[in-house]
């Protein structure tokens, strides 16, 4: 087994990328993750966001056993991305990446999980997510406090409105999801074995008995799920593009600004 290239002492990040699923909901003969926003597909958008973020080690990709797909996007073969297989649901994508990264990461090291689906990601929201959970001892997932009434339905799904929930205490939980590798891989194996069921990394860490930390990120990190959902996203990325051209655009510029700035050098969805 080769030596991981991160130490408990001082924790590397690493990322899996569930993108083994098929997305019914899109209604396209394409899965989600290889629809087109713009010039690009979906699942290149997004691991574009995640390789722009150099505390990132390796980035896997878990993609279906019968996808002939991946192979033909040229951010596939860059050295920080890895392939796995990935499974029939999210939570066995998950597994296999997390073995993927055996003998390079830690077992105390941070795995981002990050849907393939959210091409929208904003950086500052992933250093946010490091920044707070990475201080905690469990981790944590970017988030967004809920701000429409939520209505509890009837049952025997009438459709219809049976109570309207106190939504003071809920949030929309987002990815990346951000917990220790072996914890992580303890958590959804044991769900697994209890039968319990597993929505997300974050429901795994909760059953094991531990409170994740809750980071807000901005709203407009949105999961692809409908067709609608595509022109949004496409949108959104647009004025993601502008706000930072405009930021950089305004920022003074002087000698002692380029000569004390040193530039990080490149380093090289939903089951």
């Amino acid at each position: 087994m080769s030596k991981p290239l991160s130490s408990d002492a001082m924790p590397a990040v690493w990322c899996v990328v569930p993108a083994a699923g098929i997305g019914s909901r899109m209604k396209s003969s394409l899965p989600k993750q290889y629809l087109k926003l713009g010039d690009q597909t979906v699942l290149e958008h997004t691991l574009q966001r995640l390789l722009a973020f150099p505390q990132i080690q390796r980035i896997v990709v878990a993609v279906s056993p019968e996808d002939t797909l991946y192979a033909s996007l040229p951010v596939m073969a860059l050295e920080r991305i890895m392939t796995v297989d990935g499974g029939a649901e999210r939570y066995l994508s998950v597994l296999n990446g997390l073995a993927a990264l055996d003998g390079l990461a830690a077992a105390n090291d941070w795995v981002m999980v990050h849907d393939a689906a959210r091409p929208c990601v904003r950086l500052g929201d992933l250093q946010q997510l490091l920044n707070e959970a990475g201080n905690d001892e469990t981790g944590g997932l970017l988030a967004c406090p809920v701000s429409d009434t939520i209505k509890r339905e009837q049952p025997a799904a009438s459709k219809r409105s049976g109570e309207t929930i106190d939504r003071s205490q809920l949030w929309h939980a987002m990815t990346p999801q951000m917990f220790r590798k072996q914890a992580l891989h303890d958590a959804l194996r044991n769900a697994i074995e209890s039968g319990a069921a597993v929505t997300d990394e974050a429901s795994a860490i909760e059953l094991a008995g531990q409170s994740p930390m809750l980071v807000t990120g901005h709203s407009d990190n949105i999961k692809i799920t409908r067709p609608e959902d595509l022109a949004l996203a496409a949108f959104l990325l647009s004025r993601q593009q502008n706000t930072e051209a405009e930021t950089v655009k305004s920022a003074p510029v002087s000698s002692t600004t380029i000569s004390s700035t040193k530039t990080a050098e490149p380093q090289e969805t939903d089951v």
